[in-house]
């Protein structure tokens, strides 16, 4: 009953909608726009997942001001209020999106509780609040929306594919920029829309936005997938990507390049000591591709600490002094530019950004907020990597399954082998991909926070959901997959070979229910989609 009137609120809200919109504005040309209103609303519930990514999609890399033709149709705004709608009519109707909770939320209840109230205590309280109405608000509901909302492969997949895609456009748009000098900061760092007065017309912001889709690129590179089209245009994304990074001539991006490619390599090369020397030698070969000593400032010009640093010196003594004189709540949110002329022990005549993560934390929230901010991100990479690393293990294991099963394989059942080794993954490839993206993504997030401000900005917060999000769906599949490997490993065919007769008919049926066992365990490994 009460699924069935959940049913029946739908058409009923857009009829009484489509009668409110006619009563009061009767126009002809209403009726075309009308009659679409029900198909609307009903792919709208269809496409949660698409809705709540495309806000995200929009917010962070901008993807209406990289395209200019996009901005007056206030696309960001339209899908905010698309994403809280159906977000909206799932938990409370529908109830298909399953809210859950662990200590992590906790962690970062606390971090957003101790920042809003250092908004009431902020020096600049409008511009704080401003802040935090304007974006920090809207980041904290969707955090919890994207934790909440994928429960099967294919929204994992989605949300993959789709934060790559919208990194390689943002890519393709910087390198047509720098090819043909449009925007460039100091003669020769890239960036978009900087008339616009948009965020990437920054190169650090433009590097650090960048910077996110370049785990997931990896990611799916390495997927546990045996088709090679989604390998390779992963493959040539991440070099897109790299390549526009590069452009920027940005120290915190080249760091996090590093970082986030480490990752994966660390857990592929099995020699680390030639992967170190490697390691330097290719940070040594994207300083020189990135033209850093061209820089005008910070470049090889310069003689002794260089400019930039030095103003990254001074930011940083700033971001000190503000969180030792507030050392509870710290400037307030999106202050410490205001604050910068009266902490600063030097004056050039305009406010400076911190150009830290870590610092710009320290001085807008104090030492309280601080504390709580690492833990949350010290905590996430644990679990990330905790979470990785069974992953590792269990397709390791599964690989030794299958070479038990190539051990025993009579000739006589080559069909059953072939159909073994097509299977699909032991765990879901789409989730497999998140939990390694993410976790690179919070290496990269931590490397190259020494360097980008982006303690208030989308990734970390998308970093976190997506990885509770893997937790929650993941681990009950990893539970049930490591069991059904015990199960396999411990089965030993050759004990089934010597059972029986020892005539050849005996040895040819024992063999053969052996390998039916194995087939049919490695079906129960795999999982259902959910």
């Amino acid at each position: 009953m009460i699924h069935t009137l959940s049913q029946m609120l739908l058409p009923l809200g857009l009829c009484a909608v489509m009668t409110l919109a006619w009563w009061f504005a009767p126009h002809p040309l209403l009726v075309l726009p009308l009659a679409l209103v029900p198909l609307l609303g009903w792919m709208a519930t269809r496409m949660v997942i698409w809705i709540c990514l495309g806000f995200i999609i929009f917010s962070f890399f901008r993807i209406h001001e990289a395209f200019p033709q996009l901005y007056p149709f206030k696309i960001p705004q339209l899908l905010a209020l698309g994403a809280l709608g159906v977000t909206a009519w799932h938990l409370a109707i529908t109830r298909e999106i399953k809210v859950f909770w662990n200590s992590h939320f906790n962690g970062m209840a606390v971090f957003f509780a101790l920042t809003t109230v250092g908004v009431m205590f902020a020096s600049n309280r409008p511009e704080a609040i401003a802040a935090w109405t304007g974006n920090f608000v809207k980041i904290g509901i969707m955090m919890l929306i994207i934790a909440w909302l994928p429960k099967c492969k294919r929204d994992f997949a989605i949300c993959n594919w789709s934060i790559l895609l919208a990194g390689i456009l943002i890519a393709i748009v910087a390198l047509n920029n720098k090819m043909n000098g449009i925007g460039l900061v100091e003669g020769t760092r890239v960036t978009i829309s900087r008339d616009m007065g948009s965020m990437l017309g920054d190169p650090n912001d433009l590097a650090l936005v960048l910077l996110f889709p370049t785990s997931f690129s990896l990611a799916l590179f390495f997927a546990p997938i045996k088709a090679r089209l989604p390998r390779f245009l992963a493959l040539i994304g991440y070099f897109i990507i790299v390549s526009a990074i590069i452009a920027t001539q940005s120290r915190g991006g080249l760091l996090g390049i590093m970082a986030v490619t480490g990752v994966f390599a660390w857990q592929k090369v099995e020699n680390k000591a030639l992967l170190i020397m490697a390691g330097g030698a290719a940070a040594g070969l994207l300083l020189v591709l990135a033209g850093i000593s061209d820089r005008s400032s910070g470049g090889a010009a310069e003689d002794g600490i260089d400019a930039s640093a030095m103003g990254r010196i001074y930011a940083w003594q700033a971001a000190w002094n503000m969180a030792v004189s507030n050392p509870l709540s710290g400037v307030g949110l999106n202050n410490f530019y205001y604050n910068y002329f009266f902490y600063s022990p030097h004056w050039d005549g305009k406010n400076h950004a911190v150009h830290s993560t870590w610092l710009g934390v320290l001085a807008e929230t104090g030492f309280v907020g601080f504390i709580a901010f690492v833990t949350v991100v010290v905590r996430l990479l644990k679990n990330n990597i905790r979470q990785a690393m069974g992953v590792n293990a269990i397709f390791a294991r599964a690989a030794k399954a299958e070479a038990k099963t190539d051990k025993y394989a009579h000739p006589g059942l080559e069909h059953r082998h072939d159909r073994l080794k097509k299977k699909e993954p032991i765990l879901p490839a789409a989730m497999v991909v998140s939990a390694q993206a993410t976790l690179a993504g919070v290496v990269g997030f931590m490397v190259s926070g020494t360097f980008l401000t982006q303690g208030f900005t989308w990734p970390i917060y998308i970093l976190f959901a997506l990885s509770m999000a893997v937790s929650h769906n993941l681990q009950p599949l990893m539970q049930s997959a490591n069991g059904t490997l015990d199960a396999l490993m411990n089965t030993d065919p050759a004990e089934k070979q010597t059972e029986g007769s020892s005539d050849d008919s005996s040895e040819h049926n024992a063999i053969a229910g052996s390998q039916t066992d194995s087939e049919t365990l490695l079906n129960q490994a795999k999982p259902e989609p959910r």
